[in-house]
Formats: C-alpha cells, sequence, structure tokens
C-alpha cells in the first residue's frame, strides 16, 4: 500500500465517524464534524500531491479518490440538508452539486471504457476547495454563527453564499466535461 492510498482509504474510514459526531449536540457536536470534514478535505489534497511528487499513482487511487471525495461531500450535504442548515431554496446548490458529481462520476467512467482521460481542470478544483470551505463553514452550526458574525453575515450566511458560488462553477465545470467528452466520443466516432 502506497502513502496516497493510506490517505484515501482513511477518508473513505472518516465518514461513518463524521457522520456520527454530527449528532453529538452542543458545541462538540459542531466542532468534531467540522474539524473530521477539513482533515478528509485535507487528505484528498495531500494524497493527490504525494501520488504526483513521489510518482506513485496507482489504479486503485485513481479508482478511489473519486469515490471518496463523493462520499465525503455526498454526505456532508445529506447531514447539512436533513438538519435543516441547508433549506427552502438552498437545497437546489446541494441539489445541483450531488447531481453534477454522479453526472461527471459516469461520464469518466464512459469515457475510461474508451481509454479517454479526462484531466480535472484548475476551474474544477478550485470550485472544489469553494465547495469544502463552504460544507467546512456550514457544519460549524451555532458555534461557527458565534465565532463568525460581522453586521448581517454569520457563518451559515458565508457558508450559503459560498455554496451557491460552488452550485454555479459545478454547473459550468460540469458543462465544461461534457462538452469535451461528447466531442472526444464523437472524435472518435467518426475515426471508426
Amino acid at each position: 500500500m502506497k502513502i496516497p492510498n493510506i490517505l484515501t482509504i482513511g477518508r473513505i474510514i472518516i465518514v461513518p465517524i463524521f457522520v456520527l459526531s454530527f449528532y453529538i449536540p452542543g458545541v462538540v457536536g459542531d466542532l468534531v464534524p467540522f474539524f473530521l470534514f477539513v482533515l478528509a478535505s485535507f487528505t484528498d489534497y495531500l494524497d493527490g500531491l504525494l501520488a504526483r511528487l513521489y510518482k506513485e499513482e496507482s489504479k486503485l487511487g485513481e479508482l478511489l479518490d473519486p469515490i471518496a471525495d463523493k462520499i465525503l461531500v455526498c454526505a456532508a450535504l445529506i447531514l447539512l440538508v436533513m438538519n435543516g442548515i441547508i433549506k427552502n431554496y438552498e437545497v437546489i446548490a446541494a441539489i445541483i452539486i450531488l447531481t453534477r458529481e454522479i453526472l461527471i462520476s459516469g461520464l469518466r467512467e464512459f469515457l475510461a471504457k474508451k481509454a479517454v482521460h479526462m484531466p480535472v481542470s484548475s476551474l474544477a478544483k478550485f470550485k472544489t476547495f469553494v465547495q469544502m470551505f463552504s460544507i467546512a463553514i456550514l457544519l460549524t452550526g451555532e458555534t461557527g454563527n458565534k465565532l463568525i458574525n460581522f453586521q448581517d453575515y454569520n457563518a451559515q450566511t458565508i457558508g450559503i453564499i459560498l455554496l451557491w458560488l460552488s452550485a454555479f462553477l459545478t454547473l459550468y465545470t460540469a458543462y465544461d466535461y461534457l462538452a469535451k467528452g461528447i466531442m472526444t466520443v464523437m472524435d472518435d466516432d467518426t475515426k471508426d
């Protein structure tokens, strides 16, 4: 087992602990899931960095990394919706993010069968950062609101604004991936 793969598997293992910690009442229930989510998000960055740095990229890592990311993000968004932190029209932003995750996973799997590799764009990496940052802020709950409270903007308001920004970036990057994927498939079909 290589270190990047261990980090990815660790991220998957953190998810059930993260989910359970979300139900702890009070400040501990706000901060423990926040720290676990930040830790898991950091391992996502770290495993990719180490894999490239030490040339330890592997098929297992290529398979598990996006799955681990999606499990973490989906679990967090579902918990935040269930808890009412993401509510009303804000749920649309969460649905956009979840839909894109499923859609792009399907596209990548389809393209992999055709031996087509679609690298992650810089904008998609920025989208992921904004998405993770917004979710982390939302996970802080009332404790976050007490710590971050500028005039009409508390932690939850900032988190929701960033969630919408992430949703718009999600739509754009999804369109970009789909357009490139469709063009690649059409080019392949015309060559056959």
